[in-house]
């Protein structure tokens, strides 16, 4: 698996964030979803990754700078054709390989609450991240759980 960054031009990006979207709009209410759209994730203080094998697209994952020290976990999502092949496993590897790299010294992510999402909540607890309140600009809300990792 060759994981590289991304400008969010190619097909096959774009429709695996068009997949990503369209899964957090059936799984959370409007008002929860935080996913980032594709200006989102071209803004500046945001670092996107593309996980290939050959001309096949696996997966990809983001990171945010929220500040000199602190990052936050964005954009995750494998292929529906590559789900549980350990994609999602080493996307996050290499994003907190890339955190620490920067000298942050922690990383934050916010997911779903609700069933669809518990085997991203699994994986990221075997990182060892840890649930916490908000982080950044979001607020309490039913739908989201919020963890981070000290790096």
């Amino acid at each position: 698996m060759e994981i590289k960054i991304d400008n969010l031009t190619g097909e096959k990006v774009l429709q695996l964030i068009g997949e990503h979207l369209q899964g957090m709009a059936q799984n959370s209410p409007p008002e929860s979803i935080h996913a980032l759209n594709l200006e989102g994730l071209k803004k500046p203080d945001i670092t996107f990754w593309s996980a290939w094998e050959n001309e096949e697209l696996l997966g990809c994952g983001a990171l945010k700078e929220l500040n000199e020290q602190h990052g936050e976990v964005k954009s995750m999502r494998t292929s529906s054709s590559h789900q549980r092949k350990g994609v999602a496993r080493k996307m996050l590897q290499h994003i907190i390989k890339e955190s620490k790299r920067r000298g942050y010294t922690s990383l934050s992510l916010e997911t779903g609450s609700m069933e669809a999402f518990e085997p991203a909540r699994k994986l990221y607890e075997s990182f060892g991240f840890h649930y916490c309140p908000p982080f950044s600009d979001y607020k309490e809300d039913l739908n989201s759980v919020f963890m981070t990792l000290d790096l």
